[in-house]
């Protein structure tokens, strides 16, 4: 398995520290809390990277814990939307570059606004996939949101 993704890379450039974790892919648990009980991690600390569209701002991402539900109110909230739903699966490859089980918020094929649930602060690193299934990665919160000019938002 190549653990070069873009999102490596670039962090790479950056020289941003950041290590690899490795799981066994099953096609049934692509869920971050299938993720983080591979990898011994507490859920919480593994997030999903979600890809949304708006009524006024067309897409934008949300980085939240693998066990929590997105609130779509905060999230129209913190994006300048009125409304805000899921991007349509066979949106996600055109539009980012990645799949599902694999979207990074790092290296999209454009950067949209992206917001971090604000517990990402809780943790010296938190587990984030790097554009791979297979791979996740621990980055510190703070060197994520400077990579992806993000913000922290309460989001759940």
């Amino acid at each position: 398995m190549s653990t070069k993704t873009n999102c490596c890379r670039i962090l790479d450039s950056l020289k941003i520290p950041y290590s690899i974790l490795e799981y066994e892919v099953n096609e049934d648990m692509l869920d971050a809390v299938s993720v983080a009980n591979k990898l011994n991690l507490p859920p919480e600390q593994v997030f999903k990277t979600l890809v949304l569209v708006g009524d006024t701002v067309k897409y934008f991402v949300v980085v939240i814990p693998g066990n929590e539900e997105l609130s779509l109110k905060k999230a129209a909230i913190v994006s300048g939307n009125k409304s805000c739903w899921l991007l349509p699966l066979k949106e996600l490859l055109p539009l980012t570059g990645y799949i599902r089980g694999g979207c990074s918020p790092i290296g999209m094929k454009k950067q949209f606004p992206t917001f971090i649930e604000e517990t990402a602060q809780l943790f010296e690193n938190i587990s984030i996939s790097p554009g791979q299934r297979g791979l996740q990665i621990l980055i510190n919160p703070l060197n994520l949101l400077t990579v992806i000019n993000g913000t922290f938002s309460d989001l759940i």
